[in-house]
């Protein structure tokens, strides 16, 4: 009996937010990682074939930048389209997740409420409860935030699957298997120090100091990897399914 390789498209937009503990999840769950470290130079494929599934990181750029300001993001943006419009399983975070919504036909701007920054939680919309990878979380998850932009509409049809008070478009999916979630999942305590050390704005926009948020950070990880760690083997399934579909 042969076993069908499940390989995911692993983007990294930036080397500030690599795909750290959700890497290893997927790992962990069984797909091979082709990791495209854009920040190195890696080349992006031109399209998404021989990959099972997508998944596109965050980073300090914008989804409102221009092909000139951030050519590295145009790539980026073709293979979205492509994903949302063969259904290709996909899990799009912070940046990747506006990308996502603005490549679908949504809308991302400027926070109007301000930076959101360090560890707090989301809650599950009703519609999250039937869908097989959001479905099983408990209601208000732990996560970090790190976001100076916000989604502020999400695509035409999209299905809204997470809210909390600050920002109302925290996870949502496109079509049956496109995710985007505009928190993270993925962070060490080591990435939010070094976010936090390099983010005065977002900083003071937190009331907070650095410590104060790197300490509230590291004390909900363990909490994080419980819950997100059998998320990400979830996400896996829905790759290795699709990997079994076209073999």
């Amino acid at each position: 009996m042969t076993t069908t390789e499940s390989r995911l498209l692993v983007v990294v937009p930036s080397e500030t937010d690599p795909p750290a503990r959700l890497g290893q999840w997927l790992a962990d769950a069984g797909l091979t990682l082709d990791e495209r470290r854009l920040g190195r130079g890696d080349a992006l494929p031109e399209t998404l074939a021989g990959h099972d599934g997508l998944v596109v990181l965050g980073g300090p750029q914008s989804a409102a930048d221009d092909d000139a300001t951030s050519p590295e993001l145009v790539g980026v943006r073709a293979l979205l389209r492509e994903a949302v419009a063969a259904d290709l399983p996909t899990l799009a975070v912070c940046l990747g997740a506006q990308l996502l919504a603005d490549v679908g036909g949504g809308a991302v701007r400027r926070g109007a409420e301000g930076p959101e920054v360090g560890a707090t939680l989301v809650a599950k919309r009703d519609a999250a409860y039937a869908d097989p990878v959001f479905g099983p979380l408990p209601l208000a998850p732990d996560v970090v935030q790190w976001h100076h932009d916000e989604i502020a509409a999400l695509p035409p049809g999209a299905t809204l699957l997470a809210s909390n008070p600050h920002y109302a478009h925290q996870a949502f999916r496109v079509g049956g298997a496109v995710y985007g979630l505009q928190f993270h999942i993925e962070t060490t305590p080591e990435m939010v120090r070094a976010w936090a050390e390099h983010d005065r704005v977002g900083v003071a926009a937190s009331g907070l100091d650095v410590d104060t948020i790197c300490a509230r950070a590291e004390a909900v990880h363990d909490d994080l990897a419980e819950t997100w760690a059998p998320f990400a083997a979830r996400f896996a399934d829905l790759v290795r399914a699709r990997a079994e579909q076209v073999a």
